[in-house]
């Protein structure tokens, strides 16, 4: 009987330890995270971005038939 109660201490220590362990030990409360650095979009000009083209292309066609 005496095992049996041994083991259930010892698991129940294993778990806290363990819990303890994932928080990082500061008593339940995780460290702050970082920010991931966002990249900087930069804004890209009509002549360089392709859906304005394709755009600016389908409607030159639209309005006189031929390609441009």
């Amino acid at each position: 009987m005496a095992f049996v109660v041994v083991l259930v201490v010892a698991v129940a220590v294993v778990v806290l330890v363990l819990r303890a362990a994932e928080t990082g030990g500061a008593g339940g409360r995780r460290a702050p995270k970082r920010p991931r650095p966002q990249r900087a979009v930069r804004p890209i000009a009509p002549d360089d971005d392709p859906e304005f083209l394709r755009e600016l292309e389908r409607r030159a066609r639209r309005d006189d038939g031929s390609p441009a």
